[in-house]
């Protein structure tokens, strides 16, 4: 066999490799007819098992967000304690990502991502019958557990269950439970908030879970099992201490004082813990953590370039929503609603991309969406106090348009690019770093707004001076409607100095977002020349024997 016909194999450095994907598909026996057409059906059944499974965990979280200022009231907490319910999942959640390859290939993507959504929907029942903070802290710790290791378990089971030649269409429709779940997140829970109870908020999870348990039961076929595979310990304790304390560190940061004692503490526990997990991993034959796999170039490139975007979209989903309601008073089921078109953009574009990624490869579709995204998002530090909400709205469409179109190539090209034995460890890699880049860049956004706003304000306060007189005349404005309005004079002079105040600070506050949209765009910008090194397109997989309702479709549960 030549050169030539070794890099065309699945695998080899000229083809794209053989992913867990590549088992045969419909059509895929011996240049034999396809596969019936209930094959076909079964698996796209699978997929909207997934697909549930995955919507119902993002889902939770984007509801959650908007509700904590009412689960603070409810409890009586306050806001460093109700912070918490979110920081307790997060935290949870990112620490056992690495471990779900190691559960799917030693018990079964079936059996561990069934128990997953099991438990997942027993911790929201937990959560919603909470009777103190504490044990909503508690169990939303639970459902952080359970909840971390349903998408990358749901993303492998997607490479065993739909052919290879189908793959990108596969997760741009699984990508629709990540972008369609934020879309309807903020204004759905918002309107439990209002109209009913927040224990709605959690209970409207069972339903999604048990749904996806019972017919995952029936339409999700197990895995191979490696029974004789070692659970690696030493790089599980570390992996969890590491991204523990380093996300810690990355949310706390802000609020304690990134030179604090507390928050250096984090950081140095965290690059410790994460400098031996290295150092473990790499002299361990079956780690946790296959660190090995970054010696892939395309997975590397692939996870380098989806981290960088992940940084500029993060910064866009911290800042729009800040911007909002706080500059332009909006309330959180109006932000929901204003934002939906971008997500709604997003969902829309997803199988899109995924169809044209099994036609023409990555480099064409990241390149263009990421250039999408990164333009509009710079085009965002064009904000102003008196912003119209259209304008708003159509510069976020274009931007969830870029999104979708870049974000399932990006990531699916560099798990195509690995054997089928690792895809497990690699869903959870990927997920683990990229989880730890949204992290720090809202992090380092929120110091540069900080440390902007203050800028922003020394400039305007120097530029508007009390002697001045468009500041002069101002005042008697704002003084006079205050008059108008029942005051006396000195109470108007005085409440005018107070509104002047705060028209500057919100001034501020508004360029220093702008300003911080510029600086999310420049992750973007950098991550465009390194699409260009992914593979521009798959190649047709040879021929496979052997039954493809054996080996690709997935069928009723055995036992």
């Amino acid at each position: 066999m030549s050169r030539e016909d070794v890099a065309a194999q699945p695998g080899g450095p000229g083809g794209p490799a053989a992913g867990a994907g590549d088992r045969p598909g419909p059509g895929a026996g011996s240049g034999g007819p396809a596969a019936p057409d209930e094959v076909v059906e079964a698996q796209w059944l699978a997929l909207v098992v997934i697909i549930l499974g995955a919507f119902m965990a993002i889902l939770n979280n984007s509801l959650i967000n908007v509700a904590l200022p009412q689960l603070a009231n409810f409890f009586g907490a306050s806001t460093d304690q109700i912070q918490w319910v979110l920081t307790g999942y997060t935290l949870a959640s990112a620490m056992v990502v690495p471990l779900s390859g190691f559960l799917g290939d030693r018990f079964g993507y079936k059996k561990s991502y069934l128990i997953s959504v099991v438990l997942f929907v027993a911790a929201s029942f937990l959560c919603s019958v909470a009777w103190s903070t504490s044990a909503l802290i508690g169990f939303r710790i639970l459902q952080g557990l359970a909840g971390g290791t349903l998408m990358p378990l749901s993303m492998t089971i997607i490479y065993k269950i739909i052919p290879r030649h189908q793959i990108g269409l596969a997760l741009g429709i699984w990508g629709i439970a990540s972008m369609a779940a934020p879309a309807v997140g903020p204004t759905f829970g918002g309107y439990l908030i209002q109209y009913f109870s927040w224990h709605l908020l959690f209970l409207v999870n069972v339903p999604f879970g048990l749904l996806a348990a019972l017919f995952g039961m029936i339409l999700l076929r197990e895995t191979p099992i490696q029974t004789d595979l070692g659970f690696d310990t030493a790089g599980f304790i570390l992996s969890m201490v590491g991204t523990g304390t380093l996300l810690l560190a990355l949310s706390d940061g802000q609020k304690e004082g990134w030179g604090s004692f507390y928050i250096v503490s984090l950081f140095f526990i965290a690059v410790s813990a994460l400098s031996l997990l290295v150092w473990v991993e790499l002299g361990t034959a079956k780690p946790l953590v296959d660190l090995r796999l970054f010696k892939n170039p395309t997975f590397t490139i692939s996870t380098i370039t989806s981290s960088l975007v992940m940084v500029g979209l993060f910064g866009g989903v911290f800042l729009t929503p800040l911007y909002l309601e706080n500059i332009q008073g909006l309330s959180a089921m109006d932000t929901g609603l204003l934002l939906m078109p971008q997500a709604l953009a997003m969902a829309l574009m997803m199988p899109v991309s995924g169809k044209l990624f099994d036609k023409i490869g990555p480099v064409p579709l990241g390149v263009v969406g990421v250039l999408l995204l990164a333009a509009m998002t710079y085009h965002l530090h064009n904000l102003a106090l008196d912003t119209p909400n259209s304008w708003l709205t159509w510069v976020l469409v274009l931007r969830g348009l870029g999104i979708g179109l870049s974000m399932m190539p990006l990531t699916t090209s560099g798990m195509n690019a690995l054997p089928p034995d690792t895809i497990g460890r690699a869903s959870g890699l990927g997920n683990m770093v990229r989880q730890i880049s949204a992290s720090f860049g809202i992090a380092a956004l929120t110091t540069i707004l900080q440390q902007r706003s203050a800028v922003q304000l020394s400039r305007i306060s120097d530029g508007v001076t009390i002697d001045s007189v468009p500041f002069a005349q101002l005042q008697a404005q704002v003084s006079a409607g205050l008059g108008q309005a029942g005051l006396d004079p000195a109470t108007a002079a005085g409440g005018a100095a107070a509104v002047l105040a705060g028209l500057i600070q919100k001034e501020a506050v508004t360029r220093a977002v702008a300003d911080t949209f510029m600086v999310a765009s420049i992750p973007l910008f950098f991550a465009l020349p390194l699409i260009f090194f992914l593979r521009s397109r798959p190649k047709a997989q040879p021929a496979h024997t052997g039954s493809p309702a054996a080996s690709a479709a997935p069928a009723k549960a055995e036992g």
